[in-house]
C-alpha cells in the first residue's frame, strides 16, 4: 500500500475534493469561456454590429444537404469538448504528451454526451488525465504509449459514460428549469441563492450551470444570485477597498472575499439575502430569461458575460425587446444589488457583526 501511495504521489496523483472539485471544476468554467462563451460573444457582435469577417463563414465541412458552416465564433464553440479538456488536464498538472492527446478525448465526450457534454467531458478528461499521468514517462517508448493509453481510456469511457451522465445532466437541468416555471417565486429563491453561493466559493458557478445547461428561467434566477454576490460585494466593501475593489470585484470576482468569509462568515449575510431577493424577482416580476450560452447564467457581472448571455437569448429567439426587458436587466443585475447589499451591511455593521476592514482586500 505505501508503495502504491508512494507511486501516485510521485505521479502528481492527488485524489482529493480539492484537486477534482475545484481545481478542475474551476478549469473547466475557464474552458467553456474560452471556447464555447467567446465563441458565442464573436457571433453575437458580428450579427448586431453587422461585421463582415465575424459573420462569414469560413469553414465548410461535408457536402450538400450535410454540410456545416462555421464562422469564427461558430468554430470556437466547436472547440467546447477539447477546451474543457485540456484546461482540466492543465489544472491536473498533465504532461505534455497527455495533455495534447486530451483533445480527441473531449471532442468524444461531448459528442457522445449530448446537451450535457460538458459534465461528461468533465467526468472523462479526469479519468483520462490520470491515467495518462500513470503511464507518463514509464517506457522508452513514451511517445507513442501515453497517447495511446490516454485517447483509449478517454474515449473508451466516454462510449460507456458520456450518453448516460449527459442524460442525467440534462434530467436534472430540466427538472430545475421545470420546477421554476411551475414554482418561480420559490426556486427563484433557491436557485439565486444556491447558484450566487457557489460563484463565490472556490468552485464553478459557471461550470454547473453549464454542465446543467441551466437556461430560460432557471438561467435568470442564477444571473440574478450571481450578480448579488459580486456588485453586492464590491458597493459593501467600497469603503475598504475604493474603487480598485470595485472593479476587481464587480468585474471580476466576489471569490476574492473567500479569506475574509473564512475569517468572519457573516459577511455573506447581506449579499446571499440580496439574491434571495432579486431571484424571485427576475422570475416573477420581470420574467428574466437567460437562453443564451447555459455558461453564461453562472457568470454574473464577470466581463458582464451574464447580460450579455441574456442579451444574445433575446436575440437568437427572436423576442421583442422592450423597455421593461431593459429596465428588468439592470434592476436585477447592478441596481439591486447594490443598493440591498448596501442597507443589509449598513444593519449589520451597526449591530457590530461587521467591523471596520472585515471586508478589505489585499489588492
Amino acid at each position: 500500500m505505501g508503495k502504491i501511495k508512494a507511486f501516485l504521489q510521485k505521479k502528481d496523483i492527488i485524489i482529493s475534493g480539492k484537486r477534482y472539485g475545484i481545481d478542475a471544476l474551476g478549469a473547466m468554467a475557464q474552458g467553456l469561456f474560452c471556447t464555447l462563451l467567446v465563441g458565442t460573444i464573436l457571433n453575437t457582435v458580428g450579427q448586431q454590429l453587422h461585421i463582415g469577417f465575424l459573420t462569414t463563414a469560413i469553414v465548410t465541412l461535408g457536402k450538400g444537404e450535410g454540410a456545416v458552416s462555421y464562422t469564427i465564433g461558430g468554430l470556437a464553440s466547436a472547440m467546447v469538448g477539447p477546451g474543457i479538456a485540456i484546461a482540466i488536464g492543465f489544472a491536473l498538472h498533465c504532461a505534455p504528451l497527455v495533455l495534447f492527446s486530451l483533445i480527441p478525448v473531449g471532442f468524444a465526450a461531448n459528442a457522445m454526451g449530448g446537451a450535457g457534454g460538458p459534465l461528461a467531458v468533465y467526468v472523462v478528461a479526469i479519468v483520462a488525465s490520470e491515467f495518462g499521468k500513470l503511464v507518463s514517462k514509464e517506457t522508452k517508448i513514451d511517445i507513442l504509449v501515453t497517447p495511446i493509453v490516454t485517447i483509449l481510456v478517454g474515449i473508451g469511457l466516454s462510449v460507456l459514460v458520456a450518453a448516460p451522465i449527459g442524460a442525467a445532466a440534462s434530467a436534472v437541468g430540466n427538472a430545475v428549469k421545470w420546477a421554476t416555471l411551475q414554482q418561480p417565486f420559490l426556486m427563484g429563491i433557491l436557485v439565486s441563492v444556491i447558484i450566487g453561493l457557489a460563484l463565490t466559493l472556490p468552485i464553478s458557478s459557471a461550470a454547473i450551470c453549464a454542465a446543467l445547461s441551466l437556461t430560460g428561467l432557471a438561467g435568470g434566477a442564477a444571473v440574478a444570485g450571481c450578480c448579488a454576490q459580486m456588485v453586492g460585494f464590491a458597493v459593501m466593501s467600497f469603503r475598504e477597498n475604493r474603487w480598485g475593489g470595485l472593479v476587481a470585484q464587480g468585474i471580476g470576482t466576489s471569490m476574492l472575499q473567500m479569506p475574509n468569509i473564512i475569517k468572519n462568515p457573516r459577511i455573506w449575510i447581506p449579499p446571499t439575502l440580496a439574491s434571495a431577493i432579486t431571484g424571485p424577482l427576475a422570475t416573477c416580476l420581470f420574467r428574466l430569461e437567460m437562453n443564451g450560452a447555459p455558461v453564461s447564467s453562472g457568470m454574473g457581472t464577470c466581463g458582464l458575460v451574464g447580460q450579455i448571455g441574456v442579451y444574445t437569448g433575446w436575440v437568437e429567439t427572436g423576442h421583442a425587446i422592450t423597455a421593461m426587458d431593459w429596465i428588468g436587466l439592470v434592476m436585477i443585475c447592478f441596481l439591486l444589488p447594490a443598493v440591498l447589499s448596501w442597507g443589509f451591511c449598513w444593519i449589520l455593521r451597526k449591530w457590530g457583526w461587521i467591523k471596520e476592514n472585515d471586508l478589505k482586500l489585499d489588492l
